[in-house]
């Protein structure tokens, strides 16, 4: 098997390690060697072939090892000299053999061998190592042996009873190995794991390992080939495999097939399999082809293409198929008749990415999205699909100190005709955003400055072009009293050049082109006064804050904004979080005016890192705009009172929540809660959101000027509820989110598995009961296998 791991940015360094330690004791010698050391794997002849090994070979690495070099070229020289040092040399002229012992090491290059006893032989170029022989390969691989011999300039050998530590926590371990020419290594009786080996009880099987007759493994190609193989769980073998061949774990990208894919039942597709091949085209790029054969419908092929550039980078993922599948229509939300002529035959998608820095202020990138067909994707399984809209956009962009500008165009296609339509989505071309944030100036204020200029066009419906900016004056100051104050000027502006307001999604009842504009400025004076203690014996900290903020500006809406067009400020969420801020909706096309003040009091205590910490608040305006949306909570001079809370106790429990109370009718206006609770290995989750209305209908009628429909008024009232937990290796978890409004569910799902140092085993459910394109969707069941150094296999359907 082949594994394509995240590109690098640059060749990727082999392992590094560190220096070889020198004996303060012994010889030293040095020599200039025709033949390089080429220290490695070797093999004994090979036995004939007999019954399976009844019980697994155990492995285990010596307690002593060399240690890795730190650097590697990529290439062994023949001519480096090489190095030796020992306890005690001796040397048989007559003979023609010199002897060491005692901690024996010799290295050349970045190869490094130690023994406690090498003899070499002159005459037959011939060197034996025995007891505690280890040996560092080039790529960081330690091998272990009790006896090695090393031919033909070290390159040929045969070693007995090998084990070898690899890369990632790889092992290997072979009866016996043989070497030929320092490229490739024949083995005999191996077994390979990437499991633990338990300390106390070594001689015990790994949680899973591949034993096998014989196997092959390719230096030069970095691949490993196992033939009349077993894969054992707990020494117990559970599948047999005639040939098993996969990518030495040292390598981090190579070209092969990855691990196949297999469903056995899909809505759409039926069986199918998926066939991904990778191939590394140079250092900084790399392709990844994929066939998906299905019994349903026709075949596809996808490609990702990946490379990275010295000061840029690129990404495309496309994929063309031929779609069988024909829908029939259906009518959508808005009660229009929705085909899908368009839906079937040659069908494709292309998702590209990229980014290319110009300098270190400037950058520039676009990202480009679209797909034949929404049903398509659908079919396909393709990434996007459940999406209202595929966005793409081209941009520019520069950071300096203190400000940041971008310009950008964007456009979207609608996956979704159910609740979009397709032919109202605009187009921004273009949009410019600038912010400045300045340094304290000589009266101890900060300015700072925004602006978002667009030009949004619609073929079906309102073309908008903006002007606006937005200028702020922060003081910052306190007193003796501790209080802490802030005084603010802001001036909000825009200009608009606006064509067929009578159409989405403004509705303002005038065709003609219409040039409006607003400025609002705004003067704020917001005081901060907290008081502590402590508590706990000094091991708490209790804050108690009361914040008032008054707000000073010109009256505003609709009377002021109607023949403004809306692009960014179709929401309005008054909340703890938006209390204090001067414009509470979140754009700029619509504004927060008149004259206001906003109190709050918040309290925090801080004790053993845990905290609880509570904000409640109120608005009084002035001006009370009744034309404002419904359940906004500002229909009133004195506004609902807002709540959040935050909460870690202890250990054992925490809840963040954010209500909104109507002191006028005594009902909850909003609810967001969420909290959990449990201990180390089990927890429960819960969440709750209520809202009396359904906001989403502003996207599709007509404005909240006139009557709103009656979906308006459907509640949204949604429960999630979920548990999971973790057990050592074990992990199992399950959810379900409901609508209590619509008494219906909205999705559920679990997932179960196991996971430890060299193995996963991962099980997840999903069904989600959301109509997509006039269907709902169906349920999805996805099966993973994990092994360490070798790769996933799964199912999903």
């Amino acid at each position: 098997m082949s594994r394509p791991p995240p590109l690098p940015r640059a060749p990727l360094p082999l392992r590094p390690g560190v220096a070889p330690r020198r004996f303060p004791r012994g010889a030293l010698f040095c020599a200039t060697m025709l033949g390089g050391i080429a220290l490695g794997l070797g093999a004994q002849t090979p036995q004939a072939r007999a019954d399976a090994p009844k019980r697994s070979m155990p492995i285990h690495a010596p307690k002593s090892q060399p240690q890795a070099p730190v650097t590697f070229s990529g290439t062994v020289s023949n001519t480096d000299p090489m190095t030796f040092q020992a306890d005690h040399v001796s040397y048989d002229s007559r003979n023609g053999i010199a002897t060491w012992t005692g901690n024996v090491q010799i290295w050349q290059n970045d190869q490094i061998m130690r023994a406690d006893k090498v003899i070499y032989d002159r005459n037959t170029g011939i060197a034996s190592a025995r007891g505690n022989v280890a040996m560092v390969e080039p790529d960081g691989t330690v091998l272990f042996t009790d006896y090695a011999e090393l031919s033909n300039g070290m390159r040929d050998g045969i070693m007995t009873r090998m084990y070898a530590q690899m890369y990632d926590n790889a092992r290997l371990a072979a009866n016996g190995v043989r070497r030929t020419g320092g490229k490739v290594s024949d083995l005999t009786r191996v077994v390979y794991t990437a499991c633990e080996i338990c300390a106390r009880h070594p001689e015990r099987a790994p949680f899973w390992q591949i034993r096998a007759y014989d196997a092959t493994h390719d230096m030069q190609h970095k691949r490993m080939e196992f033939r009349d193989a077993f894969v054992d769980f707990f020494g117990v073998p559970i599948f047999y495999l005639p040939t098993f061949s996969m990518t030495d774990p040292s390598v981090r990208r190579q070209s092969g097939f990855l691990t196949p894919g297999f469903t056995p039942h899909n809505r759409y597709l039926g069986t199918y399999v998926t066939i991904p091949y990778y191939w590394v085209l140079d250092k900084q790029s790399d392709v990844t082809l994929e066939g998906l054969f299905s019994t349903r419908t026709g075949p596809q092929i996808s490609a990702n293409y990946r490379r990275y550039f010295s000061n840029a980078r690129l990404n495309i993922n496309a994929g063309i198929a031929y779609d069988t599948h024909h829908d029939i229509s259906y009518t959508n939300t808005f009660g229009q008749q929705v085909e899908s002529a368009d839906n079937h035959g040659v069908q494709g998608y292309f998702f590209g990415s990229g980014q290319i820095a110009l300098n270190k202020t400037w950058r520039a990138g676009a990202n480009i999205r679209w797909a034949s067909s929404p049903n398509y994707m659908r079919d396909y399984r393709v990434t996007g699909y459940g999406q209202d809209t595929l966005n793409s956009n081209v941009y520019l962009e520069g950071f300096g100190t203190g400000s940041y500008s971008r310009i950008d165009a964007e456009a979207y296609q609608g996956l979704n005709q159910g609740i979009i339509h397709n032919h109202d989505l605009p187009w921004v071309l273009p949009r410019y955003t600038y912010s400045y944030f300045g340094r304290p100036d000589a009266w101890g204020g900060r300015f700072s400055l925004d602006t978002t200029d667009f030009y949004v066009y619609r073929n079906n419906g309102t073309s908008d072009q903006r002007g606006q900016l937005s200028l702020n004056w922060d003081r910052p100051f306190h007193n003796k009293l501790g209080q802490i104050w802030d005084l603010t000027l802001h001036v909000e502006s825009a200009i608009h050049r606006a064509t067929q307001l009578n159409q989405q999604p403004n509705y303002a009842g005038t065709t003609r082109a219409q040039v409006e504009g607003q400025v609002l400025p705004t003067i704020g004076l917001k005081m901060n006064w907290p008081f502590l203690r402590s508590f706990n014996h000094n091991t708490g900290t209790q804050i108690l804050e009361p914040i008032v903020q008054f707000l000073a500006a010109p009256n505003t809406g609709n009377s002021t904004s109607r023949n403004i067009p809306n692009e960014d400020s179709l929401t309005y969420e008054f909340t703890d979080s938006t209390l204090f801020a001067i414009n509470r909706y979140p754009g700029t096309d619509r504004l927060d005016g008149g004259l206001r003040a906003n109190v709050g009091l918040h309290n925090n205590w801080t004790w053993n890192g845990h905290q609880i910490d509570v904000l409640i608040g109120e608005s009084f305006q002035e001006h009370v705009d009744h034309n404002r949306i419904p359940y906004s909570g500002l229909g009133h001079h004195l506004s609902d009172v807002v709540m959040g809370t935050h909460m870690v106790p202890n250990q054992f429990f925490d809840f963040d929540g954010k209500m909104r109370l109507d002191p006028y009718a005594g009902k909850v206006d909003f609810g967001d809660a969420l909290g959990s609770a449990g201990f180390r290995h089990f927890r429960v989750t819960g969440g709750y959101l209520f809202e009396p209305v359904t906001p989403y209908y502003y996207y599709a009628e007509r404005s909240y000027t006139n009557t709103p429909p009656a979906i308006y008024y459907k509640p949204v009232s949604e429960l999630t509820v979920g548990a999971a937990s973790n057990w050592d290796h074990w992990h199992l978890a399950a959810y379900l989110r409901r609508s209590l409004s619509r008494n219906e569910s909205v999705s559920v799902g679990g997932d179960a598995g196991f996971q430890n140092d060299c193995f996963g085993l991962d099980v997840m459910y999903l069904k989600q009961y959301t109509t997509i394109g006039g269907q709902q969707s169906n349920s999805t069941v996805m099966f993973s296998l994990t092994f360490k150094t070798i790769g996933t296999f799964g199912m999903n359907g």
